[in-house]
């Protein structure tokens, strides 16, 4: 039986060898790495032992191969992921720079990532399940990925299942109001959000990340935790609030780890632990995804978790 689904793009990224070189001009490059927000967060909860279905697309080639045979060596149904003869997987070019910033060029919406058929997935796949967990950038994909994920959330949770989401959209491409536009429909279905302070506010128009996470809240979410980076995160319910402090790593890739992040605090939640536990681990799998490059490379199992916590 599935316990989490996941649907939206995969894609494989490919990272300049060294900080601080464009993608403006000739150089090295590593890579092809599994990628994907939507398919990094499934890989990595199944890591941490959850049955985990995935949803997505790709080209019928040797990138589409590097992401199905990821995927399947750490154990996902992949009963609803497709290759399509037609079309190239998705990719993302990624720079990164000393002061922490990164820049990407993607080929995604126009790839076999943006191909998802309205009657893929059966309304008996979501059966049993526990989270569908949406992440906003499969919503910004093109309008059939945004059809298909409301439909998703609407069937999913006429079945018991809970609904999350990571807003993770870029407003400097959408436009605040269009991104919450975009997210609005599933937040009125959710029981829990995983925003940055900056994707918060911008969802409720508040200035301060703590008063936007009230307001969330208000809106009718049960649970809010906050990503708060190298600073920890903050679980905020109607109760009250916990903050939860982070852990010092030394950091190789940060891609990922915000969708790492997810797949630990809802794996916690799978396994009955209490909300300040959850925060725990997810800060722990947080931290590991950053230290290797590639953004599903460091993404833990949950042994793995309970002894890097064990050893600080």
């Amino acid at each position: 039986m599935i316990e989490i689904i996941s649907m939206g793009e995969a894609l494989v990224e490919i990272m300049r060898e060294k900080v601080g070189i464009g993608l403006d001009r000739p150089a090295v490059f590593l890579g092809p790495y599994p990628s994907g927000a939507p398919a990094i967060f499934a890989d990595c909860a199944a890591r941490l032992g959850a049955k985990v279905g995935f949803v997505g697309t790709v080209g019928k080639d040797d990138f589409g191969k590097v992401i199905r045979d990821r995927l399947q060596q750490d154990g996902l149904d992949l009963t609803y992921f497709a290759e399509k003869e037609e079309a190239t997987t998705g990719c993302a070019f990624v720079a990164y720079f000393p002061d922490g910033s990164r820049k990407f060029i993607y080929h995604i919406k126009n790839a076999a990532s943006g191909i998802i058929e309205p009657d893929r997935v059966p309304a008996t796949y979501f059966q049993g399940a526990h989270f569908l967990h949406i992440n906003g950038s499969a919503l910004s994909i093109n309008p059939a990925w945004q059809k298909s994920i409301y439909q998703a959330t609407e069937v999913a949770k006429k079945q018991g299942v809970k609904i999350t989401l990571d807003p993770n959209l870029r407003p400097e491409i959408l436009g605040i109001d269009q991104v919450r536009a975009i997210c609005s429909p599933v937040i009125e279905s959710a029981y829990a959000l995983f925003p940055s302070g900056e994707e918060a506010m911008m969802l409720t128009g508040e200035k301060d990340p703590e008063r936007a996470c009230l307001a969330l809240l208000e809106a009718g979410v049960e649970l809010v935790v906050l990503k708060q980076g190298d600073q920890g995160s903050t679980i905020y319910q109607k109760e009250g609030h916990k903050k939860i402090p982070a852990f010092s790593v030394e950091e190789v890739d940060p891609t990922g780890a915000g969708d790492c992040f997810d797949a630990g605090f809802l794996v916690g939640l799978l396994r009955g632990y209490e909300l300040e536990k959850c925060g725990r681990i997810a800060n722990a799998v947080g931290a590991l995804a950053v230290t290797k490059k590639g953004p599903m490379e460091g993404a833990p199992s949950l042994s793995e978790v309970e002894k890097f916590i064990k050893e600080l």
